[in-house]
């Protein structure tokens, strides 16, 4: 039988009707971002894995329209066709990855450093509230946002207002060349490579200092992509040893997917200006020419916190391994004044009934 969008309205009238809240399930690859959901018989799930499939996809004009039960794998699939991609490169986590929980969460992979985040590429959503009703934000095309720009507000926000029903998004042509370089170096080292990157047109899309045995001694890959001879002249300023595609593939794969060694236990994620001072005595894994930093090892969470808000960042706990509790206050860093008071009013406004589960993203909003 063919799912829908009545049938999601049915089942979120019957929560309401009932009292409960609802908790918003895609693929599940993400289950474990965010603080822990405390079960209970007041919550209910909304499974909108079976509203699927690519509503529209205009390859000239770069623009796809997909539901939020599209796997993330189908839609690259069609991508691939047309030899376009998903410049934000979001990490998928497992094979029932979907597009709507790709928005919901807002990650994105190595690419992220070049080409922007999620919210850089969303358009237009549709929003399904409490009362079954669609809400329409944004459209098609980059210039047609007055206001508040509710698309990008939504990306991220775990189903804080509602289900994300269909997404309009912007994608880009794959690059035509793309080469890995590889040196062996210190942090300080990459980080001075970084600093002297950092303002020249060299075509870097990803940069990762990887350390060895938690030592300050590690390697630093950086991918070029663009034109052939861009590429080869950005080869030249860059030195290094060239990695073979296969092996290049693999490990910005390993990256985006989280299946490298290195996050095979507890790891917290760092956000800070790309060349800030480092915010913990372990060794991070280094991202994003220095913007994203991944630590295993925090036994203080209220001065990594604090080290991350001195130098304009943030600190979340992206995933808990086994015998690490979530901090009390929540695993992502707590909001300011400003922003926790506008988060409360979009809430008020778009859930006024408080229908949604919101404690995933933020305690006590």
């Amino acid at each position: 039988m063919k799912f829908i969008k009545e049938d999601l309205t049915e089942q979120i009238a019957a929560a309401v009707a009932g009292r409960k809240q609802i908790v918003i399930r895609g693929g599940g690859t993400k289950a474990f971002y965010g603080n822990a959901i405390t079960h209970s018989d007041q919550l209910v799930e909304l499974d909108v894995t079976p509203y699927a499939g690519i509503c529209s996809y205009e390859p000239s004009e770069l623009v796809m329209t997909a539901r939020c039960g599209t796997l993330l794998s189908d839609i690259e699939a069609v991508l691939d066709e047309q030899n376009q991609r998903l410049a934000w490169e979001p990490p998928h986590f497992g094979d029932a990855a979907t597009i709507g929980g790709a928005i919901a969460t807002g990650l994105a992979g190595p690419g992220r450093m070049a080409a922007g985040g999620a919210s850089d590429f969303v358009l237009g959503t549709v929003l399904m509230n409490a009362e079954g009703q669609e809400l329409h934000f944004g459209g098609t095309v980059m210039k047609n946002v007055a206001g508040f720009d509710m698309s990008r507000l939504l990306t991220g926000s775990m189903g804080v207002f509602g289900p994300i029903l269909e997404v309009s998004f912007k994608v880009l042509p794959k690059s035509i060349a793309n080469i890995t370089l590889l040196r062996h170096c210190t942090l300080r080292e990459a980080f001075e490579c970084f600093a002297q990157w950092q303002a020249r047109a060299l075509g870097i899309s990803a940069a990762s200092w990887i350390p060895q045995d938690d030592t300050q001694d590690g390697a630093l890959y950086v991918r070029v992509s663009g034109a052939e001879p861009a590429v080869k002249q950005a080869r030249q300023v860059l030195g290094g040893e060239l990695v073979e595609e296969a092996q290049a593939q693999a490990l910005w794969h390993s990256l985006r997917e989280h299946t490298h060694p290195f996050f095979s236990d507890t790891v917290w994620r760092i956000c800070v200006p790309p060349l800030a001072d480092p915010v913990n005595e372990s060794m991070p894994l280094v991202e994003w020419g220095g913007a994203q930093r991944w630590l295993r090892q925090v036994s203080d969470v209220t001065n990594i916190r604090h080290a991350a808000a001195q130098r304009g960042g943030h600190a979340t706990l992206f995933r808990a391994g086994a015998g690490t509790s979530q901090p009390a206050d929540g695993v992502f860093h707590p909001l300011s004044d400003g922003v926790a008071g506008i988060t409360r009013r979009l809430k008020s406004n778009l859930d006024p009934l408080g229908t949604f589960y919101s404690n995933r993203l933020l305690r006590n909003i």
